[in-house]
Formats: structure tokens, C-alpha cells, sequence
């Protein structure tokens, strides 16, 4: 499988590089936002980790780029840990985000959630897990075959839970990657609402969720059929 990472930091891009080889990747790295043109100009990847800051120019650019040749996933890495550039990556259609200084293992976690989010739903857009079926082309869902109307918060936050499933995401985590229509994001109070409402709808039994499990001390999530 083919990844290609842009990093200008040769040291994180050498270490990336030799990571995901021992996964089993193949990868291609490039150190410029020209020279990533000239790579994706030439061949699709399975994944594609992109740098935030180069030297000539930004990821989000490089992203643009990608997009416009069809959903294919993209991973951001940047030192910048603040919530504009957050909103910003998921805005351009990224996948996940990421800051530095991250642990390889976590890196590689995530990788592989992407790729087995884009390997299972993304050919019909149909996300099915027990009684519940998520179409994404549509943004509905449907319990035990009859549509469930979720506000757009919520959809937002059963998408990113199962975009992980197997992962247990923090309540940071989650505030990260999730803000309301109006561009204000989501405070921790709030976010225990959106999770009692979501339960609401999805789950038979709210008080005993087969689905969003709470895993106490670490945050919530989804897990695999």
C-alpha cells in the first residue's frame, strides 16, 4: 500500500519513513509543495500525511490538490495545536489531524483507522453496524431500517466515533474535531449533552448503550463488529 508524506523537517520525514516501511508501506516523500505537486500530478496513493508549514507554501494547498482528484484520505501533521487550523483541515475534507510531537504509535493507529474507514464505507457510502445503517452520501440513518433525524452536531459526532471504531477517543479529543454550525466550539458540558441525545436516537436501551460505550477515565467509543 502507498503512502505519501510531505514533511519539510528531514529528521520527522526519515522517521515517518522508516516507521510506516516497517509496517509494510511503501512510501514517498517529498520536502516541497512543488515537488508534491510534480509527485500526486503523477500517481494516487492509498493515503496521503501532509505538513501543514513548507517552505514554499501550505498543506492545505496540497490537499486542494488531492481532493480535486477524487476522496482520497488525507492525514494533516502540523505543530500547530490551536482550533482554527483544526477547523480548517476538516473543512478542506481532511480525515484526521494530528500535531507534533506525536508518538509513531499513534500515528499508526490512525493511519489505519483512515484506511479501514475508506476500505469498508467508501465505495456505496453505506457505514452498517447492528441494527444501524449510516448512509454517507445522503448524511441519514436509519435504525432497524426506519430514519433517525439527527441534528447536524450529532451527526458530526457518530461519523467521527465511527471513523474510529476499535479507538477510544477522550472528550479532548472529541472537542477537537467537532464545532457547531456557527463556527463556536463545542464546551465540555456540552458535549456530554450531545452524547445523552445521540444515545437517545441510536441506542434501544440509553441507560445500556451497545453503541457509544462510555470507557470510564478515557472517553468514549465505538467498537468493532
Amino acid at each position: 500500500m502507498d503512502i505519501f508524506v510531505l514533511e519539510d523537517d528531514n529528521a520527522i520525514g526519515i522517521g515517518i519513513t522508516y516507521s510506516l516501511e516497517n509496517e509494510g508501506y511503501s512510501v514517498t516523500l517529498a520536502r516541497t509543495v512543488k515537488e508534491a505537486y510534480e509527485i500526486i500530478g503523477e500517481k494516487a496513493f492509498s493515503l496521503y500525511i501532509l505538513d501543514l508549514t513548507l517552505p514554499d507554501g501550505s498543506g492545505y494547498d496540497v490537499c486542494k490538490k488531492i481532493k480535486e482528484q477524487g476522496d482520497l484520505p488525507v492525514i494533516f501533521l502540523t505543530a500547530f495545536d490551536d482550533e482554527v487550523n483544526v477547523v480548517m483541515g476538516f473543512e478542506l475534507g481532511a480525515d484526521d489531524y494530528i500535531s507534533k510531537p506525536f508518538r509513531v504509535k499513534e500515528l499508526l493507529v490512525r493511519i489505519k483507522s483512515v484506511l479501514r474507514r475508506y476500505s469498508k464505507d467508501s465505495a456505496d457510502g453505506i457505514i452498517k453496524i447492528k441494527n444501524l445503517t449510516v448512509n454517507t452520501n445522503e448524511a441519514k440513518v436509519y435504525k432497524n431500517g426506519e430514519e433517525i433525524i439527527l441534528t447536524a452536531m450529532e451527526y458530526r459526532l457518530l461519523l467521527i466515533l465511527l471513523n474510529n471504531r476499535g479507538i477510544v477517543l477522550s472528550r479532548n479529543q472529541l472537542l477537537e474535531n467537532i464545532w457547531d454550525i456557527e463556527g463556536d466550539f463545542v464546551e465540555d458540558n456540552t458535549l456530554t449533552v450531545y452524547i445523552k441525545r445521540l444515545r437517545d436516537k441510536i441506542e434501544e436501551d440509553p441507560a445500556k448503550p451497545v453503541f457509544i460505550k462510555t470507557v470510564r477515565g478515557m472517553g468514549y467509543v465505538i467498537e468493532n463488529d
